[in-house]
């Protein structure tokens, strides 16, 4: 059976060993630090044609055991998919109709999972989106609270102010803006355990007269202007898109003439949004974030002008996310144990594949992060938001 691996697998020389489900071993370098177990014999035949699609499927089905630290199990799949593979050419995949019952069903796989489990490896407010690091320096829980401060911030939030919030969460951004900033949150998710231990929360911090949470649709939005800031994180990524004009239109409609909109997310190397190469985003898309679609920075910006909403600044997380990741990753490995009595087995796999295969996917570049600052201009055209980012940066 080793005979039939490809002559090139030898030649790699890389820290991984192959041990077959009979018990035999091929060491592909010096040093393994990395052990691939092949339970299945099939296996053979696709490490002919290694993508980390199907490595990553053979891990999750249990027919493919892997030990040794979870990053370089990463980073040697990669090294073994590209040699073998190549960078291949991704084409733009098909789009998915989003509805309503798809969105509600797909954001429900994902975000009902476990609220325990989140909270395992998450910072203590349950951020699930990228840090932000002012200086490189800090642990988790100081990057979110520097990421809620800086979306804040950016939004020039004053007391009194309305703010919704599309996509909150556990409502961490929500208690944040109102307890710090001294604003009215009105939150949307549909997430009902989302919900559940957000108002939870809510209550917890005697925040109920500021913070409202809802289950709600964002295409169900008030459209009379009646909020001053609009602000969306890690949501667009669920919208598609075919319907991120509908989505623009309704943060448009949602913010009264002056106000701000700050969408952060997740957006796609290609300017089609084609998934990165070799199976990477067929992976995340059949097994972490169903009907999820990526789009460029360019069709996001694109896509806001054309309703009437002003860009007015741009700022790149990418290097921050890939930090993120990977303090969520080693968090969620150092209590493997304790995951495993919450989610099942097959799950916590997906996992472990996902967290450290962003870390390194966003470090690769092979995606990016964008915050997106618009203005809903005045009748006459202008705004008055500040001539320059200064105030961003003040110390308070």
């Amino acid at each position: 059976m080793l005979a039939q691996l490809p002559p090139t697998l030898r030649d790699l020389q890389l820290p991984l060993r192959l041990r077959l489900w009979n018990g035999h071993e091929l060491d592909l370098g010096p040093a393994p630090s990395v052990t691939m177990v092949l339970k299945d014999p099939s296996l053979v035949a696709q490490f002919t044609h290694p993508s980390l699609d199907a490595l990553g499927g053979a891990f999750v089905e249990g027919r493919l055991g892997l030990e040794g630290p979870i990053s370089e199990v990463i980073r040697i799949g990669d090294i073994l998919s590209q040699a073998l593979l190549g960078e291949g050419e991704a084409t733009p995949p098909k789009r998915t109709k989003h509805d309503k019952a798809t969105d509600a069903a797909a954001i429900s796989y994902h975000y009902d999972l476990s609220n325990e489990f989140y909270a395992l490896w998450l910072d203590r407010e349950m951020v699930y989106s990228c840090a932000y690091f002012e200086t490189g320096t800090e642990d988790l829980e100081q990057a979110q609270q520097a990421k809620l401060r800086h979306l804040c911030r950016k939004l020039r939030l004053q007391p009194g102010e309305r703010l919704l919030d599309v996509g909150c969460g556990w409502g961490g951004l929500a208690r944040f803006a109102a307890r710090e900033f001294g604003v009215q949150v009105y939150g949307i998710t549909l997430s009902q355990a989302q919900l559940d231990l957000g108002r939870e929360r809510v209550t917890a911090e005697g925040l109920d007269a500021q913070v409202q949470l809802e289950l709600l649709d964002y295409r169900d939005l008030p459209q009379d202007g009646r909020f001053d800031k609009v602000v969306s994180v890690g949501m667009f990524e669920h919208v598609g898109h075919a319907n991120l004009p509908l989505y623009c239109q309704h943060l448009y409609g949602a913010v009264r003439a002056g106000g701000l909109v700050l969408n952060h997310g997740i957006t796609a190397k290609y300017t089609d949004g084609r998934p990165v190469g070799r199976g990477a985003g067929a992976f995340i898309g059949r097994y972490v974030f169903p009907h999820g679609e990526l789009p460029h920075l360019a069709n996001m910006t694109k896509h806001l002008s054309e309703v009437g909403l002003e860009v007015v600044d741009v700022e790149s997380l990418r290097r921050h996310y890939a930090r993120t990741l990977e303090f969520w990753s080693a968090r969620l490995e150092s209590k493997l144990a304790q995951a495993a009595t919450l989610v099942p087995e097959q799950v916590l796999r997906i996992w472990r594949l996902y967290l450290a295969g962003c870390a390194y996917g966003f470090a690769q570049g092979w995606m990016n992060l964008h915050q997106i600052l618009a203005v809903k201009p005045l009748s006459d055209g202008s705004h008055d938001l500040p001539w320059s980012r200064a105030d961003l940066y003040r110390e308070t």
